[in-house]
């Protein structure tokens, strides 16, 4: 089953007297651990699309499905726990809270509510992500003592502290250098390869697309182009 499906979604703004048709249609399904992306250029709906899988947004019809259950049908009380305990977020602009601490960052999720981690193993699980993520020697580090790469660690890393199924990226290598970019994406790859976590970003990054297992390229709201490059790099490989 997948783990994310959309339906037939339609995402209608309205900006003053327009209405703007965001997202047109749109139906693709993400099967459970999948390194997928959402490409398209500025205004195309790949960072709408991203919201209404985050529950941050909702369509004006179509449905969104989360682990087989439509969110459109969910209490603000409902949505909120699906996106605490199913989904982690990494934004570009990494959104660390200033006066805390690489760890104390990677914690804060899991001060806000009920998780899959049990109380005795948080400290264990922090640390290792910690240094999964390369930042043993900067745990005590704020965010304005850190590179934008090594923020950008700290992100992954509090995306994952929930254990969450999905981690939604919008633009995770937008303000870092390539070189910087291609580390973060490799450790996103080794993390979804180690821990089978889904993660789909919205990207127009061609080495992010050039990783991903799943390619969804989207023109004016609408899918133009769906490749699944797994499948393709495994008949290579055989061949």
């Amino acid at each position: 089953m997948a783990i994310i499906e959309l339906a037939d979604v339609h995402k209608i703004y309205t900006l003053g007297k327009t209405e703007v048709h965001a997202v047109k249609g749109v139906s693709f399904e993400i099967a459970s651990g999948e390194f997928a992306s959402i490409i398209g250029p500025s205004g195309s709906g790949k960072s709408t699309i991203l919201n209404l899988i985050g529950c941050i947004d909702q369509p004006n019809s179509g449905v969104v499905r989360i682990n087989g259950t439509a969110t459109s049908g969910m209490s603000d009380r409902q949505l909120t726990t699906l996106r605490h305990q199913t989904l982690g977020f990494i934004f570009q602009s990494f959104n660390l809270i200033p006066v805390l601490n690489v760890y104390e960052n990677i914690e804060f999720p899991l001060l806000l509510g009920k998780t899959s981690v049990p109380k005795g193993e948080v400290r264990d699980w922090i640390s290792y992500l910690i240094e999964q993520v390369g930042l043993h020697d900067h745990i005590h580090h704020r965010p304005n003592e850190l590179s934008g790469g090594q923020r950008q660690r700290v992100a992954i890393a509090r995306a994952l502290v929930t254990r969450p199924a999905i981690v939604l990226a919008d633009e995770p290598t937008a303000n870092l250098d390539s070189k910087t970019g291609q580390s973060i994406l490799e450790l996103m790859k080794k993390m979804n390869a180690e821990l089978n976590t889904t993660f789909i970003f919205s990207t127009h990054d061609s080495s992010i697309v050039g990783l991903t297992d799943h390619v969804i390229r989207l023109l004016d709201g609408t899918i133009v182009e769906e490749v699944y490059q797994k499948a393709d790099r495994d008949t290579e490989a055989m061949s």
